[in-house]
């Protein structure tokens, strides 16, 4: 930038760069620091009607609310602090069982109905002083998809069951016989037993989930989940559908499932520049 004293207009061939990224609507006389800037595409689609009418040009800051960002941080703590407590009692739960952990392969899709075909033939072979537990480990998600958000439950290990046992010819042969059981996972004939570590694991979904359930407030509880978004990836190329840069395509750098919004860079002027979109207003290419 030239520099120049107050009562010396610039030349006319210097080259004089102002910085807009953090005019608020309606204010002409504030400057930002920075020379990349986060367009909100719905203020600026929607304008302000206080603004004047001869304002030469407004671009908005999409950056959260802090009140927002704050309460948000504030929920995440409190829910890390209940499930760090869950996630200590699952481990001196699993500190005082009887047995060893073992994991059964089964074929896809079949793992609850393992279990309960495993759980009649120890109570019909009184095999219960032997095995102890059966566990399909699950977990709760949150899948957005066309933008709408679906709770499912689905099978943290597809084709796989947990069996706490101990190991003997008689337990053995229960489980590798039971239908739908292709057999142990471990060397050969010879099952591995997991540590406890391994175990937890395991589990800890199954615990986020129960967690989850307890928890009050349905924003809580939704962050207590895992959320995935199906439709979109982060390096994903996708277009614009709507808004003021609607036809142009941009390409997805941040995704937050939270608040369905995401980040992307598109070309403006020649350079890249950030913006703020809605899941709605991309279309993948």
């Amino acid at each position: 930038m030239t520099d120049y004293s107050p009562f010396d207009a610039p030349d006319e061939d210097d080259n004089v760069q102002i910085d807009l990224s953090r005019i608020d609507l309606g204010s002409d006389d504030e400057a930002a620091a920075s020379s990349e800037s986060e367009i909100d595409l719905d203020a600026l689609a929607g304008g302000d009607d206080d603004q004047d009418d001869d304002d030469d040009g407004i671009v908005v800051d999409l950056s959260m609310d802090d009140d927002a960002e704050e309460e948000e941080a504030d929920d995440d703590a409190e829910g890390d602090v209940e499930l760090d407590k869950a996630m200590d009692e699952l481990r001196t739960e699993l500190r005082s069982k009887f047995g060893e952990w073992y994991v059964v392969h089964t074929y896809s899709g079949m793992e609850k109905r393992v279990k309960q075909n495993l759980d009649a033939r120890v109570s019909t072979l009184n095999m219960e002083d032997f095995i102890f537990e059966t566990i399909v480990p699950t977990e709760e998600a949150i899948e957005i998809r066309n933008g709408a958000r679906k709770t499912v439950t689905r099978t943290v290990l597809p084709g796989y069951v947990l069996v706490r046992m101990d190991l003997t010819d008689e337990s053995w042969g229960t489980v590798r016989h039971t239908p739908s059981v292709t057999g142990f996972v471990g060397h050969a004939n010879q099952p591995v037993a997991l540590d406890l570590d391994e175990v937890q694991r395991m589990l800890e979904p199954s615990v986020r989930a129960r967690v989850n359930a307890e928890s009050s407030g349905p924003a809580r509880k939704s962050r207590l989940k895992k959320i995935e978004v199906v439709d979109f990836a982060i390096g994903d190329s996708v277009q614009v559908v709507d808004g003021p840069f609607a036809g142009v395509h941009a390409t997805i750098t941040e995704i937050n499932v939270n608040s369905q919004r995401l980040k992307a860079l598109v070309e403006i002027l020649g350079r890249e520049t950030p913006v703020d979109l809605t899941f709605p207003q991309i279309q993948k290419i």
